[in-house]
């Protein structure tokens, strides 16, 4: 049987979460030596205001870990997600890994899939979304990114205690994907499976166009991560045991 190709999101790593960044060690240095490849799929960081975070040493052991899998023989891919959107080509170097699009489709074993983080389909925020465009576009993130790094910090951290009581205000459904954004996208990408994360709600979904799988969301040293084969698609915690709904 062919190695297996695995994907992770949702790590959210921050100094604050020591336990988190060291169960990703482990994972790192154990589990995913064994895969065919490493797909990372938005949020592997709590907060990223620009690539010179790279010279705190907390982020820097994170992309030397990363590195050294590379290394290993495992090629890694990552996708932004909606916390660490600005993560670029110092990092991409520094952590030896390939910046991929989101969405991204694949086909390791020959059936087509789509990558995605998965913000982008949650189409009924619509006060997210228009947030989204505007932190995406490549003219503020010029402007962003030549602010000093002590005030790109503050304010960075400012906008997750805005958008945490925003959030609080707001229904689980609006948070959620939207099924027909879902089916819009795998139609159009021709594929019957999509993968994504960003919802924290790990699950296997039929829809109407085919399987949706979410990612698990890691905190406090538990987490998970999905492994593709030609046999299929299943979901592991970090300990090795199948979800429920593992296939």
């Amino acid at each position: 049987m062919s190695k297996p190709v695995l994907l992770i999101s949702d790590l959210h790593l921050s100094p604050a979460d020591p336990a988190t960044a060291e169960a990703f060690g482990r994972f790192l240095a154990g589990t995913a030596r064994d895969a065919r490849a490493l797909y990372i799929l938005g949020d592997l960081f709590d907060v990223w205001i620009g690539d010179d975070q790279l010279n705190d040493p907390f982020y820097a052991e994170l992309a030397a870990r990363l590195r050294a899998l590379a290394a290993s023989g495992v090629p890694v891919s990552f996708m932004a997600g909606n916390r660490d959107f600005l993560c670029g080509a110092r990092f991409a170097r520094e952590a030896g890994l390939t910046l991929i699009a989101d969405p991204t489709p694949i086909a390791p074993f020959g059936t087509p899939v789509l990558l995605a983080h998965g913000d982008a389909y949650c189409t009924d925020d619509a006060d997210y979304q228009r947030f989204r465009r505007i932190v995406r576009s490549p003219l503020v993130q010029w402007l962003w990114r030549r602010l000093p790094y002590r005030w790109r910090n503050r304010e960075a951290a400012k906008l997750r205690e805005k958008s945490t009581a925003m959030n609080q205000r707001k229904t689980a459904d609006i948070m959620d994907v939207n099924r027909n954004a879902i089916e819009a996208a795998m139609r159009n990408a021709k594929v019957a499976t999509l993968i994504h994360g960003h919802t924290h709600r790990p699950a296997r979904h039929v829809e109407a166009a085919g399987v949706r799988w979410v990612l698990a969301d890691w905190h406090a040293g538990s987490g998970g991560y999905l492994s593709l084969d030609e046999r299929g698609v299943s979901m592991y915690a970090l300990d090795g045991t199948p979800f429920p709904f593992a296939r």
